[in-house]
């Protein structure tokens, strides 16, 4: 099977490639609710854990999930969906308009929004309740009032939007919206469909359909033969094709990634990231997002595949409602680069291994001598070299409207690029202090001519246990310099003289 990989600055094309993309979520919209939990002895009554509730966490689930992460990555999100009138679906309601996501969906008064409720301790999940996932066919009314929203948002979004369609088979897809979905197929593009059951959707002719292992073979009406679960996929695929209409057909296979075929060359296998099963509930969802608008673009089959796996490994650092947006998805392409919970990871098993952890951070908007001096002095300080770098919305703050002059990805590839750096990772706020508290550095450097003691994290990087260094730059290299002088020579008069030194 043939093996592919994707760089960063492709992966950056992709996502510029579809960002604002029309992309309408029809389906099976939930809520799910986390509530997360410490345990420090055992009940009297039973051998069962004591629980103290920490916090509790909502999130959209199932087709709500799908359009989250849509428009996390980027489009356009329009989602289509039944829901409650109770205070689950006013949950629900709050999580899109949290997300930016349209919300076109039908209030069904005296009719449960569907829960899927988890309590988790030290990152097991305990216990997971459902509700409100059995009441039955749709009134007549509700399934008029779908059609409607169905058809009002497809006008707004002409001229052919991608469509999504999630059946789970909890009901938000009735016969009558099943066939004009049918009928209708010619008014949108790319059509992914992911559904429990696909012998539903005959007719539909999708671009891409999702199915895993067990719904693939409820299509294919056989069970799979025992063995390896990559190489029957394989061997299906074309069957399953045939089968389901649809162009591509993507056998997800969870934690041994996913087979992806379109009948034109080899199929294409990409390998999925292990992790604990609390941290990869949605995973699918995110997958079905980056997917549907990867088929949106010209790429290669299976650097769309690749990027639909990305999508789904970089939601798995943590518990919760896996959902990626569009920097977690770039910075998952570069090893180098990650997310907070990611660094802090890493960097625990470095230091497990004896490793010698060194952090600077800055705004890095114009690489230049000086920067790349001061970060190979401070690489020679430890084995393992961290770089935090401002966000946009930071280094406007912190320098003026008219800065940074290059985005945050850009600035993350250059220093990820660097021999001397070993990881970068993104932050919003104005102070490093958060991540400084997270990774406990055992040496913190300051580029700049000023002494230690002035340096504003330094009383927290010493309470840490760390020691903070300050590195010279190089004489008459700044920033701010190079950027005047560039504004200067386009107006075609001389720079004033700035201050140097690293920014």
């Amino acid at each position: 099977m043939a093996q592919w990989s994707i760089g960063p600055r492709q992966l950056a094309a992709m996502v510029d490639d579809w960002s604002g993309r029309h992309v309408l979520v029809v389906g099976d919209a939930m809520l799910d609710e986390w509530r997360f939990a410490t345990s420090e002895r055992l009940c009297r009554e039973a051998p069962a854990p004591v629980l103290t509730l920490l916090r509790r966490q909502a999130a959209g689930g199932g087709a709500a999930n799908t359009a989250v992460n849509v428009a996390a990555l980027g489009g356009h999100a329009v989602l289509v969906a039944p829901v409650g009138a109770d205070p689950a679906g006013d949950q629900l309601h709050d999580c899109l308009e949290r997300a930016e996501v349209v919300n076109r969906t039908v209030t069904q008064p005296g009719r449960a929004t569907p829960v899927k409720r988890r309590l988790l301790a030290a990152d097991q999940i305990l216990v997971r309740e459902d509700s409100g996932g059995d009441a039955g066919p749709l009134p007549d009314e509700t399934v008029r009032r779908l059609l409607g929203a169905l058809m009002g948002a497809t006008e707004e979004l002409a001229p052919r939007p991608a469509l999504v369609v999630c059946d789970y088979g909890l009901g938000a897809l009735p016969e009558p919206v099943r066939r004009w979905l049918v009928e209708h197929r010619d008014l949108f593009g790319t059509v992914t469909l992911d559904g429990h059951d696909l012998r539903r959707w005959g007719g539909l002719a999708p671009t891409a359909v999702t199915p895993s292992f067990g719904e693939a073979a409820l299509l294919l009406d056989r069970p799979w033969p025992a063995g390896d679960r990559v190489r029957s996929a394989e061997s299906s695929l074309e069957e399953l094709r045939e089968r389901s209409g649809a162009t591509v057909v993507a056998v997800t296979l969870d934690v041994d990634g996913a087979v992806v075929g379109d009948g034109g060359g080899r199929p294409h296998r990409s390998h999925a990231v292990p992790a604990p099963a609390s941290h990869a509930v949605g995973a699918g969802d995110a997958y079905v997002a980056a997917l549907t608008l990867a088929l949106t673009t010209a790429a290669p089959l299976p650097v769309t595949a690749e990027v639909a796996q990305l999508a789904a490994a970089a939601t798995l650092a943590d518990t919760g409602t896996c959902v990626c947006d569009r920097n977690a998805l770039l910075t998952a392409a570069d090893p180098a680069v990650t997310d907070a919970v990611g660094l802090a990871q890493r960097v625990r098993r470095q230091r497990e291994r004896g490793a010698r952890i060194v952090f600077t951070n800055g705004c890095f908007d114009v690489l230049h001598r000086g920067h790349v001096r001061y970060l190979e002095e401070a690489a020679a300080l430890g084995d393992v070299l961290v770089v935090a770098v401002n966000s946009d919305g930071s280094v406007r703050r912190l320098k003026g409207p008219d800065r940074p002059v290059n985005p945050v990805e850009d600035r993350v590839a250059v220093l990820a690029a660097l021999s001397c750096v070993d990881q970068v990772v993104v932050f919003e706020d104005d102070s490093p202090a958060s991540l400084i508290t997270a990774i406990r550095p055992d040496v913190y450097v300051k580029g700049g001519d000023y002494p230690p003691e002035l340096v504003p994290e330094a009383p927290l990087v010493r309470r840490l246990g760390g020691e903070v260094r300050s590195v010279g730059y190089v004489p008459d290299r700044s920033t701010s310099a190079i950027i005047d002088r560039i504004r200067a020579d386009g107006a075609g008069r001389d720079p004033a003289h700035h201050a140097r030194g690293p920014t």
